[in-house]
């Protein structure tokens, strides 16, 4: 069941770069030829958002995604995913 996620984009890895990157054998099959971007969950927040986070110790969430087609580091981006069977990674159906 496909599912939205919004964030904003921390890292992009380029298939051609993934040689450099020590991924775990289920990470490399399933990021073969493909982009593996990481996101913060829920996009940029703000400051004060930042400053509610640190006192209330609540970390920011990223999360990896696996896509045909790259997005731009700094960006915010939507799109619908599917879980993968590795916890945190979603593979992109589409960019929305």
């Amino acid at each position: 069941m496909d599912e939205t996620i919004a964030g904003e984009v921390i890292h992009v890895v380029p298939p051609a770069d993934h040689e450099d990157y020590d991924f775990e054998p289920e990470m490399a099959s399933l990021a073969e030829s493909r982009y593996v971007i990481v996101c913060r969950k829920g996009g940029t927040p703000s400051w004060l958002e930042r400053i509610a986070a640190f006192l209330r110790r609540q970390p920011i969430e990223p999360v990896t995604l696996v896509a045909d087609s790259a997005a731009e580091e700094g960006t915010e981006i939507t799109a619908a995913v599917e879980e993968t069977t590795i916890t945190g990674v979603y593979d992109v159906t589409e960019f929305r």
